[in-house]
């Protein structure tokens, strides 16, 4: 099982990026995926979640109205669309998968798939 995260990069404050997280070897239609991010120095957060028929999402206060998480199951592909992307949106971004489908889990513990994250900067 793996889970490829792309989509980071160098952008200005304001901007935009979307990011990807790919999975292969089993199919996660059924189950929930997460975003997590870590910038430099902290703990990895929580960032979103979404249900396995995408119908049901959950965001940090941090990045609510600004990001919108999404899912194409025929695609087996995770997104995550950053908008008025701001500096300390700077981290490592992360995406895990869930294997438990009736929730939409906020907390890394109850994730047990990982990708290798993709860095997005954000200058000021």
């Amino acid at each position: 099982v793996q889970l490829q995260a792309s989509g980071g990069g160098l952008v200005q404050a304001g901007g935009s990026l979307r990011l990807s997280c790919a999975a292969s070897g089993r199919s996660f239609s059924n189950y929930p995926m997460g975003w997590f991010r870590q910038a430099p120095g902290k703990k990895r957060e929580f960032v979103a979640a979404v249900s396995g028929n995408g119908r049901t999402t959950a965001y940090a206060d941090s990045v609510k109205g600004r990001f919108t998480i999404s899912r194409d199951n025929a695609k087996n592909t995770m997104y995550l669309q950053m908008n008025s992307l701001k500096p300390e949106d700077t981290a490592i971004y992360y995406c895990a998968a869930d294997t438990s489908p009736f929730r939409v889990a906020v907390s890394e513990s109850d994730y047990a798939y990982w990708g290798q994250g993709t860095l997005v900067t954000v200058s000021s």
